[in-house]
């Protein structure tokens, strides 16, 4: 799962396949005309995208996920860090702070997270 990035569309697409597991296939080519417009052929491009990028795997007619939502997310930050800092997470932070200040209980969540990695 080297390349994590997806586009608007296939985000989406992701997401309604994580909120609706398992699900069939023709289940999801129904979904991509609803909500995309989409012909059938091009839901099932999209998905067999995802499915080679290891997110998901169609069994059978059967869609269901390899990773959860948040385990793609975490692996595309980590990957985002890894990148663009360095994979350096204060470096990260130093840079995401000089344009928003973090408010009181943000920092106290972060404390708390930095305490639960500690142990």
């Amino acid at each position: 799962m080297s390349d994590l990035k997806m586009g608007t569309a296939e985000a989406r697409f992701a997401d309604i396949i994580w909120q609706n597991e398992p699900i069939t296939s023709g289940g999801l080519a129904k979904i991509g005309a609803e909500e995309f417009g989409w012909k059938k052929s091009t839901s099932h491009t999209v998905l067999r995208r995802l499915c080679a990028r290891g997110l998901f795997q169609n069994e059978g007619g059967t869609v269901t996920s390899l990773i959860s939502r948040e385990e793609y997310y975490a692996r595309q930050s980590e990957q985002y860090v890894e990148e663009t800092f360095g994979g350096s997470l204060p470096a990260f932070l130093a840079a995401f702070g000089t344009r928003k200040k973090l408010s009181d209980p943000e920092i106290e969540e972060l404390q708390k997270v930095i305490e639960s990695m500690r142990r």
